[in-house]
């Protein structure tokens, strides 16, 4: 089972929004990111604590419902294997 999840923020130093893409399966996450001022989705750069922080709270707001709560589980896993 995975999910797609999305968030928007702005960036406070910079003026333009930034989306965040996360398809999150339990064995593997796959980030996507995406500034206002690019015209294409970046899928190589690393996600940041923030991002990490971001996609833990929104599988803890459903850890209620399905399967979040193994998903969460996993993320925290990939999290602590990636040093971030």
């Amino acid at each position: 089972m995975h999910n797609l999840i999305s968030w928007t923020i702005k960036l406070p130093d910079e003026g333009v929004k930034r989306e965040t893409r996360v398809n999150v399966s339990q064995r593997a996450l796959k980030w996507q990111f995406k500034r206002t001022d690019q015209e294409t989705w970046d899928y190589d750069s690393q996600p940041e604590p923030s991002d990490w922080d971001r996609l833990e709270d929104v599988l803890h707001r459903r850890a209620g419902r399905g399967n979040a709560i193994n998903m969460l589980a996993a993320v925290q896993a990939m999290r602590a294997k990636a040093g971030a």
